[in-house]
């Protein structure tokens, strides 16, 4: 059975390559060209959706996560097993899953009675993400996440922390999603209202997944329909 591998990053983010790292290099890649953060669960209806297909196993989406997990069940990949979304260069925590594209990718599969996966890199700061690092950590959540049986109108939201180089690698915890808001806050000059909420300041409800992740650990929450 097939895994499709997708993002909301664009086709040619070193996410998605950790990603297919993650999986031995199995899988079909069916991601976005361009880049589509905080997209949400966005999809192209009245547009025709441009596909270039790189090879048998790569195609380069003219449209959103959605579109490509859409079109991957719908016409381009047979017998899919799951769907994984990512790896997204920042974090995907509590209400961020109605925001984030990699997310609507796989909550995309569960409507469609797929296994949906979506792997984030909480990032601290500006701080560069080692994606060999987080491949490594991916590969052991997925071989857990993907040998559970499927619960239909369910999806997993997973979501990596941000070491130093040298510390050991991360618990992986099982938690509920946070409900607060993010930080809302908006910088302005003349009639433009720039947003400027801090993203590390967010609510940090103990033992939810902002709390988990902020913490070190890889924080694994299940989301429904």
């Amino acid at each position: 059975m097939t895994l499709i591998l997708t993002n909301d990053d664009g086709i040619g983010a070193p996410g998605i390559l950790a990603l297919h790292k993650a999986v031995n290099g199995k899988g079909i890649i069916v991601a976005p060209k361009d880049h589509l953060s905080g997209c949400g669960h966005q999809v192209t209806t009245t547009l025709p959706i441009h596909i270039h297909r790189r090879s048998d196993t790569e195609f380069a989406v003219g449209g959103t996560p959605a579109d490509c997990t859409r079109l991957a069940l719908t016409h381009l990949c047979p017998d899919v097993k799951a769907v994984l979304s990512g790896i997204n260069a920042g974090g995907n925590l509590g209400v961020d899953a109605y925001i984030s594209g990699t997310v609507a990718a796989v909550r995309e599969a569960a409507m469609h009675g797929i296994c949906g996966i979506a792997v984030s890199h909480y990032r601290k700061g500006k701080l560069n993400v080692d994606w060999d690092v987080a491949a490594r950590w991916t590969a052991g959540v997925l071989d857990d996440l993907l040998n559970r049986p499927y619960k239909p109108g369910t999806y997993w939201n997973v979501n990596l922390p941000h070491l130093l180089p040298g510390d050991p690698d991360p618990d992986v915890v099982f938690c509920q999603p946070c409900t607060q808001p993010l930080p809302v806050n908006y910088r302005i000059e003349g009639d433009n209202y720039y947003y400027a909420g801090d993203y590390q300041k967010r609510d940090r409800t103990p033992g939810s997944d902002v709390d988990v992740c902020f913490s070190g650990k890889i924080a694994v929450t299940q989301l429904h329909l």
